[in-house]
C-alpha cells in the first residue's frame, strides 16, 4: 500500500493506493462518509471494504476529499467531492490502462458521491453502496441507473431510515438492464459497529458470486433477453 498525491480541482489530493501484480486487475475507488462529521479514507467501514477487494484481487484507490488528511481545498457541499471523484478516477485509470473493470464504492456521504459519479462516467461497470443517504440528499438523479450493483445497510441505522433505501432499491430494481442486489444486516447501526465481520462477509460474497464469476458484471444493453427481463424480481439477498 503506497501513500500518493496527485493534483486536483481544489489542489493536491491525497489516496491511499494498493496495485495488484495483474496488470488486467479490476480497478475499485473507495469514497468516505461526510467530512464534517470525521469521515476519512481511513474510515473503519472503507477500511474494511479496501481489505476484501485487495482479498479479491482488486486494484484499490481509496481518496480524501478536499480539506481531509493531507487533501488540500475546503468541503464543498457535494459538488466539489464529486470532481475530486473524478480526478481520482482519471488517475486510477491511467495508471492501469490494461484494466477493464471499474468498480465504485462509497459509504454514506461517500455513496452519495459515487452514485452521481456512475451517471457521469460510462465506463464505471458497478457500484457498491453502503448506507446510502436516501434521506438526507436527492438522488433523483438516478431515475435512469446505468449500471447493476449492490447496496447495503443495517436495520438498525439511525441516520438512514431503512424504508428510504428499500424505496430506492425498489425504483431501481424496476429499471432495465440492470440488478440490485440488496442486503440488510440485522442489529446494525450506521457505522456496522460490532458489525463488521458480517458486513466484510457480505462484501466478499458479492464480489465473488457477482462480479468475479461474471453472472452480473459489465452493463451490457443485450446482456438479459427480453424474456429474462420480463418481472425480474426485487433481489433482496440475506447471505447469513
Amino acid at each position: 500500500m503506497a501513500n500518493v498525491f496527485f493534483n486536483g480541482p481544489a489542489g493536491r489530493i491525497e489516496g491511499l493506493y494498493t496495485k495488484s501484480s495483474n496488470p488486467k486487475a479490476p480497478l475499485a475507488l473507495l469514497l468516505h462518509p461526510h467530512p464534517l462529521y470525521g469521515g476519512t479514507m481511513n474510515n473503519k467501514v472503507i477500511y474494511n471494504i479496501y481489505k476484501s477487494l485487495v482479498a479479491n484481487g482488486f486494484t484499490v484507490l481509496r481518496i480524501n476529499f478536499r480539506g481531509v488528511g493531507r487533501s488540500q481545498g475546503e468541503f464543498d457541499n457535494g459538488i466539489g467531492e464529486m470532481t475530486d471523484a473524478a480526478t481520482a478516477l482519471d488517475w486510477l485509470q491511467l495508471n492501469n490502462p490494461t484494466s477493464s473493470l471499474n468498480l465504485i464504492a462509497g459509504f454514506s456521504f461517500g455513496a452519495w458521491i459515487a452514485m452521481q459519479l456512475i451517471m457521469r462516467r460510462p465506463e464505471i461497470n458497478n457500484f457498491i453502496a453502503i448506507s446510502p443517504p436516501v434521506n438526507k440528499y436527492d438522488f433523483s438523479f438516478l431515475s435512469q441507473c446505468p449500471i447493476s450493483g449492490f447496496i447495503i445497510q443495517g436495520d438498525s441505522d439511525s441516520i438512514v431510515s431503512e424504508e428510504s433505501v428499500l424505496e430506492l432499491v425498489d425504483k431501481l430494481s424496476k429499471q432495465k438492464h440492470i440488478t440490485v442486489d440488496y442486503k440488510i444486516i440485522q442489529g446494525a447501526d450506521h457505522f456496522f459497529r460490532n458489525k463488521l465481520g458480517e458486513f466484510t462477509q457480505a462484501i466478499n460474497d458479492y464480489l465473488q458470486l457477482r462480479l468475479l464469476n461474471n453472472q452480473t458484471t459489465h452493463l451490457k444493453k443485450d446482456f438479459f433477453t427480453e424474456e429474462n427481463l420480463a418481472n425480474k424480481p426485487l433481489q433482496k439477498v440475506f447471505l447469513d
